[in-house]
Formats: structure tokens, C-alpha cells, sequence
């Protein structure tokens, strides 16, 4: 993977607010490349140290094996949940439109 991708990726969800999130989608956008897998394989591998928990599928549910973690994090930062997913309309970030690589 791409040192550069990585490293937009990371910036990008660096840069969401508390209280807002995501999609893994909205990230690939905002960086103009890869899609939602390739965002995903960056959070897995390199997202520990970002607020990772900000980043969640279309449908406003975090990532496998991280939910219960994830929506802890998600309502101290204040976003609106309901039935285990982020109401996505209602947080979602509308970020920059494209992050540079570094």
C-alpha cells in the first residue's frame, strides 16, 4: 500500500470532529483515491493511532469486532446513536473535499 494513500487516509480521519463521523467511502472522496476496502485495510493496519471509532460503514454501524468499543467512544463524543449505529445523516462529516497526500 501506498505511503502517500496511507498517510491521506490517516489525516483525513484525523480531521473529523468529535461527534461526527465517516464512511469508509466518504474517506477514499475526501483523498480522491481507493474506495472503501482500501480505507478499511488502512484502519486496520495503521488506524490505531487516529480516532478510528469516527469512521463507520454507510449505514452508521462501526466495524466488526469494534462496536461495542466504538459506540462507547462515538456517544463520549457525542453522536447521535440509535439501535447500535450512528444516525449518519444527522453526524456525518462533510469534511474537506480532497486531502492532499502527503
Amino acid at each position: 500500500m501506498r505511503e502517500d494513500f496511507v498517510e491521506a487516509v490517516l489525516n483525513a480521519v484525523e480531521s473529523i470532529p468529535a461527534g461526527q463521523v465517516a464512511s469508509y467511502g466518504d474517506i477514499a472522496e475526501f483523498v480522491g483515491a481507493g474506495g472503501p476496502r482500501q480505507v478499511g485495510s488502512v484502519m486496520s493496519h495503521y488506524g490505531g493511532a487516529v480516532c478510528w471509532w469516527r469512521v463507520v460503514r454507510a449505514d452508521g454501524r462501526p466495524a466488526d469486532g469494534l462496536q461495542e468499543r466504538a459506540l462507547a467512544l462515538l456517544a463520549e463524543d457525542g453522536a447521535p446513536i440509535r439501535n447500535g449505529r450512528v444516525l449518519i445523516r444527522q453526524a456525518r462529516w462533510q469534511g474537506p473535499r480532497r486531502v492532499e497526500p502527503a
